[in-house]
């Protein structure tokens, strides 16, 4: 059999011009072990806004034909080079229809399965079963459309603490959908964790779903409040999804203070106690600035990606993790969504506009079956 179907991508040309559209495309069929799903949900995460829509100043939109256009500015051309005359699928985890295998795959077909590994803004996707997961029975797509970046992030988190000593955590963007995912995890496993949001409404939303510590990063008193709740909790490990801007080293800064108290001596060199703050996202796109000499010299700031930690961590840890996500998939790792637009949809200038704006508490859900 031979499908066609439609498939959105975003091509970054030399002027610096980046074009989204959709592309027919044709479906050839399935190898042995792989299978092709007739999409029906696909979360819009930052991480594929990132691909979509990458540097581009938001500004420039503009529409052309059936296409939208944007500029990535000069200044950040640089960083986006490698991507140059490429058209590139978007869309990293989606869920849907199995509705042809592969000789190896036949006990997969009819059923629903989640999926992660690109191109999942598409009527269909063909894949090999290595990358899809079957849903429970009564899971619907959009159940297991996003099973797979925001749960597994967050176990990765807590996976990357124990590994490393650490035993209380801090999170930035605390309020997003992975971030409460995270505070259910956190909260159930035992283990402390400091949430860090940017507005009263976030505070309240998180103290709602019972979290401990919440700090607002623009109250006046905020350093001197995180650091009595790392002092508390003991927190040596920040993970950030903001990026630019001082909030990285307002951290750092809070971990040696809380540190220092309990030294008994000073030490020009500062603590002797190690503190580890990954960056895993790019909320703002400006340059992280760090005041190194505010947090003594044990100390490491690095980024932190989904796949090459799961790689690292190594394929029995991986599906411990996949499992545990499957087991609490309408629970724990639920994701509520705000608003369902169809593939064509999605290039509107005004939908754009909306679901790039990563609002707390807003999340678009893509059903290639809406139109």
């Amino acid at each position: 059999m031979t499908l066609t179907g439609r498939e959105m991508r975003s091509t970054l040309s030399q002027d610096g011009t980046l074009t989204l559209s959709l592309e027919t495309v044709a479906i050839g069929d399935p190898a042995e072990n792989e299978v092709i799903v007739k999409v029906e949900a696909a979360p819009i995460n930052p991480s594929d806004l990132g691909l979509l829509i990458g540097p581009a100043d938001l500004s420039t939109l503009a529409v052309a034909g059936s296409s939208l256009t944007l500029r990535v500015p000069e200044s950040r051309m640089a960083g986006v080079a490698a991507r140059v005359g490429q058209s590139l699928p978007v869309g990293n985890e989606g869920a849907g229809t199995v509705i042809a295998a592969g000789r190896d795959a036949k006990a997969l077909e009819g059923k629903k399965v989640a999926m992660i590994g690109g191109g999942m803004y598409a009527d269909y996707r063909r894949i090999g079963v290595q990358s899809v997961v079957a849903l429970p029975d009564g899971a619907t797509a959009a159940d297991g459309a996003a099973m797979f970046v925001n749960p597994l992030t967050a176990l990765g988190f807590v996976e990357t603490a124990r590994s490393g000593g650490h035993k209380a955590i801090i999170h930035t963007a605390a309020a997003s959908n992975l971030g409460q995912m995270l505070l259910k995890v956190c909260r159930a496993d035992g283990i402390p964790l400091i949430n860090i949001v940017r507005s009263t409404q976030q505070v309240d939303l998180l103290r709602g779903l019972g979290a401990q510590y919440v700090l607002n990063s623009q109250d006046p008193a905020f350093l001197a409040d995180l650091t009595d709740a790392i002092a508390a909790t003991g927190a040596t490990i920040a993970f950030d999804a903001i990026g630019g801007g001082s909030l990285a080293s307002d951290i750092m800064t809070a971990m040696e203070q809380a540190a220092t108290r309990a030294m008994g001596t000073y030490n020009r060199y500062g603590s002797d106690t190690f503190k580890q703050l990954y960056i895993y996202g790019a909320l703002d796109l400006g340059p992280t600035t760090l005041n190194r000499m505010a947090f003594g010299f044990q100390w490491s700031v690095s980024g932190w990606l989904l796949f090459p930690f799961l790689q690292k961590a190594g394929p029995a840890i991986a599906a411990r993790l996949r499992q545990r996500v499957v087991d609490e998939l309408t629970t724990t790792f639920a994701s509520a969504y705000t608003r369902v637009i169809g593939l064509a949809e999605a290039l509107r200038p005004d939908v754009l506009s909306a679901y790039q704006r990563k609002a707390t508490g807003e999340k678009f859900l893509i059903d290639p079956t809406a139109g």
